[in-house]
C-alpha cells in the first residue's frame, strides 16, 4: 500500500526532529566556554531547550493529523458536489410531479436501491456527519479556550492584576479619545 501524505510528512519532518537526533548534550556543552561547560546550569538549558523542541513536534504532529482530516472531509465534500451535479433535477422534479398528480398510475418507475448501492453511500454519510462532529468539536473547543481567557483576563482585571501596566493609560486615553469623536458629531 502507497504511503499516505500524513505518513509521509510525518517521517521527514517528524522523525529527524528530536534534538537528540541533531545534537547530544556534549556536542552543546562544547559550544560554551570551557569555563562553562561542566557547569549544571548548560544540562538544564539543554534539556529546557529539548523540551522546547518537543512542544514544538507535538504542534507539528497536530497540525498533520487535522490536515489529513480536513483533506479526507475536502474529498467528501468533492464526492458529493460531483454526485450532485451529476444527477439529472429537471428530470427528477418531473417524475415527482407526476408522481404527485398521478400516483403509482403515471408510469414513473420508482427508483430501486440495493443492498450493495446503498451501504456505500451509508457508510460516505457517516463518515462526512463524524468529520463534521469533529470539525464542531473543535470549533466548540477553540471557544471554551477563548472564553476561559477573556474569563480570566477580566478576573485579573477586577482584582488589578494588569499584565501590561500600559494598559490603565491606553484605555484612558482611547475613551477621551472616543468622548472628543462624539462630542464633535453632536
Amino acid at each position: 500500500m502507497a504511503p499516505t501524505e500524513s505518513d509521509i510528512l510525518k517521517h521527514y519532518l517528524l522523525l529527524p526532529a528530536p534534538l537528540t537526533s541533531i545534537q547530544t548534550l556534549e556536542q552543546f556543552r562544547a559550544l560554551f566556554p570551557r569555563s562553562w561547560q561542566a557547569h549544571p546550569q548548560v544540562r538544564l538549558l539543554f534539556r529546557d531547550l529539548q523540551a522546547q523542541r518537543n512542544i514544538v513536534i507535538n504542534t507539528v504532529t497536530e497540525n498533520i493529523d487535522a490536515e489529513a482530516r480536513r483533506g479526507v472531509a475536502m474529498r467528501r465534500e468533492v464526492l458529493r458536489v460531483a454526485l450532485e451535479e451529476s444527477r439529472d433535477d429537471d428530470g427528477d422534479a418531473e417524475v415527482d410531479i407526476e408522481r404527485a398528480l398521478f400516483g403509482d398510475k403515471s408510469g414513473a418507475k420508482r427508483a430501486k436501491y440495493t443492498l450493495h448501492t446503498v451501504i456505500p453511500d451509508l457508510h460516505g454519510a457517516a463518515a462526512a456527519m463524524e468529520s463534521e462532529m469533529q470539525r464542531l468539536e473543535d470549533e466548540e473547543a477553540e471557544l471554551v479556550a477563548s472564553i476561559r481567557q477573556t474569563i480570566e483576563d477580566l478576573s485579573d482585571l477586577q482584582y488589578g492584576k494588569l499584565s501590561n501596566p500600559q494598559l490603565k493609560k491606553d484605555v484612558l486615553e482611547g475613551l477621551a479619545s472616543l468622548q472628543d469623536a462624539c462630542a464633535s458629531k453632536t
